[in-house]
């Protein structure tokens, strides 16, 4: 019998845990429960900015899962951010540790060519660690945006995403509308360039991202999305279909 395949999980920052207040990193157990869910064992990535543990850590596992969380450091992607917008940000409480963390961790992904499903902060971590940028704060840059911040109904439905026909996350869900929830006040802005756009709000805001036909075999699977789909994996198929598709890729890594 096939062993399942492990999932190293990069979890949250919090500035005070139950184990004497000390800075804690943190899992939900939404994204838990849907790895399980699709035949998967999570692992959660260490507290470490050490290249050699990171590397490591990647080589033990058959793919990787950004999770979401506070916004990114500008000083990644815009590091002349004027006051105003910066003074809309709300950085993790490590002193950036996070954030060095996960553009190591993305680097070594396509270093070994492993999966990689990032969702939400992971979504736009990625896009930074692959040189892209981000809008630090849609209702200051977007302000005839939708709300795309709707943090009372993060386990439910809040509008559609229009999907590229062709495209991995259509093929996945089998549909070219995908419903899904919205919990950010940041996005994508410019594209890192290896990849591209396969999905948008109505309002044109970025909500997935995929691998350029080009650049396929960097990796064999990646998947980025702004939404939550592990909060919505109880009740609709199609996010079901996520994270057993990534699931599936890992599997198949860990076979080779």
């Amino acid at each position: 019998m096939n062993k399942p395949p492990v999932v190293l999980v990069s979890p949250n920052v919090e500035k005070k845990g139950d184990e004497f207040g000390d800075l804690s990193t943190s899992l939900s157990e939404t994204y838990q429960r849907a790895l399980l869910g699709a035949g998967a064992i999570p692992l959660a990535l260490p507290a470490t900015e050490s290249r050699a543990a990171i590397a490591a850590a990647v080589r033990r596992c058959d793919g990787v899962l950004l999770t979401g969380g506070e916004d990114v450091d500008p000083r990644h992607y815009e590091p002349r951010m004027p006051a105003a917008l910066r003074r809309k940000i709300h950085v993790t409480p490590d002193d950036g540790a996070r954030d060095t963390r996960e553009i190591l961790l993305v680097k070594e992904v396509f270093r070994q060519r492993k999966p990689i499903l990032a969702i939400c902060r992971g979504h736009q971590v990625l896009n930074v660690a692959l040189g892209g940028g981000l809008l630090a704060d849609i209702p200051s840059q977007l302000p005839l945006s939708l709300n795309h911040r709707q943090m009372q109904r993060r386990s439910q439905i809040v509008h559609q995403v229009r999907l590229k026909k062709g495209s991995l996350l259509a093929k996945i869900t089998g549909r070219l509308s995908l419903g899904v929830n919205s919990t950010h006040h940041q996005a994508v802005g410019f594209v890192a360039k290896p990849l591209e756009v396969s999905g948008t709000s109505p309002d044109g805001v970025i909500e997935a991202m995929e691998l350029k036909r080009s650049c396929l075999k960097m990796v064999p699977f990646l998947l980025s999305l702004q939404f939550h789909p592990e909060r919505l994996v109880s009740r609709h198929a199609a996010h079901r279909a996520i994270f057993r598709a990534f699931v599936a890729a890992c599997r198949a890594e860990g076979q080779t």
